[in-house]
């Protein structure tokens, strides 16, 4: 399984897409195709936690003043949910592993994965 998950308006995602081949990956726009309940319970069994899923620079997250409260995993599943802008982005599955947000070592990996299959 090749997927990834970005958000077409953000300029990170679209030049990540540019960088890596994403030939023969299932491409989901997260803003006009939310993510389902299924769909995110796939990534969390990769992640380990829905946590790791979350995007914490959200402007939601600042300005629902959620930085102030304890959220459980159950908080942020639902969330990221109700709102596509706290999936932290973008998000590649490639076989049984998961490779989210867009810091540089991410983006290595993701490639090193790619180069070996």
């Amino acid at each position: 399984m090749k997927k990834v998950y970005f958000l077409k308006t953000c300029s990170t995602c679209q030049r990540i897409l540019k960088e890596v081949n994403t030939t023969n990956f299932e491409l989901q726009e997260i803003k006009t195709n939310a993510i389902t309940t299924n769909q995110l319970e796939e990534m969390f069994l990769l992640a380990g936690s829905y946590e790791a899923l979350f995007n914490k620079r959200a402007q939601l997250y600042k300005a629902r003043n959620l930085k102030e409260q304890v959220i459980s995993e159950q908080d942020y599943k639902q969330l990221i949910l109700e709102e596509y802008t706290f999936l932290k982005r973008p998000v590649f599955m490639v076989d049984q592993e998961i490779f989210i947000g867009n810091s540089k070592k991410v983006i290595e990996a993701l490639k090193e994965k790619l180069a070996k299959i």
